[in-house]
């Protein structure tokens, strides 16, 4: 093997030096290289709830959202070090069961598009909590009206 310096490998690679991000970062960047894949259809991951926690920690799926997440060099270089359930969740800090919402079978089919998976991808990273801050302001309200009614009947 040849010994290069990065300045060295600039014209012939990029150099990905190893990055700090914070969990948010993380989220978004996943989120950014899945809507990089518009229109491809991603393979799921079967019954991620039903396993035992070793076996669906090791659980991976070629071609799959946690595939996306491993192919992007700024994530790896982060400490990402493989496209398994369980390492996948390590790494952005998600419960299995916040996982399970983005990559299981049971709530796309044995595919989805990249377009779906980022949209659960950039809730979990908190940016989308406007909306569900409004949907429950709504949601309080009409509960309160509904409240109101009822006694005055």
């Amino acid at each position: 093997m040849e010994h290069r310096t990065s300045a060295e490998l600039k014209g012939v690679a990029d150099v990905i030096h190893p990055q700090k991000l914070s969990k948010k970062e993380r989220l978004e960047r996943w989120a950014l290289a899945l809507e990089k894949r518009r229109g491809v259809r991603l393979r799921t991951l079967r019954e991620t709830e039903y396993r035992p926690a070793k076996e669906q920690s090791a659980l991976r799926q070629e071609n799959s959202p946690l595939t996306v997440a491993f192919e992007d060099p700024v994530l790896r270089s982060a400490g990402l070090t493989n496209d398994t359930f369980g390492e996948v969740a390590r790494f952005f800090g998600l419960s299995h069961w916040q996982l399970h919402e983005v990559v299981c079978n049971c709530h796309f089919g044995e595919t989805v598009a990249s377009e779906a998976v980022a949209a659960r991808v950039r809730r979990l990273s908190g940016r989308s909590f406007a909306t569900f801050a409004y949907g429950y302001a709504i949601a309080a309200a009409l509960l309160a009206g509904t409240v109101l009614l009822s006694r005055m009947i």
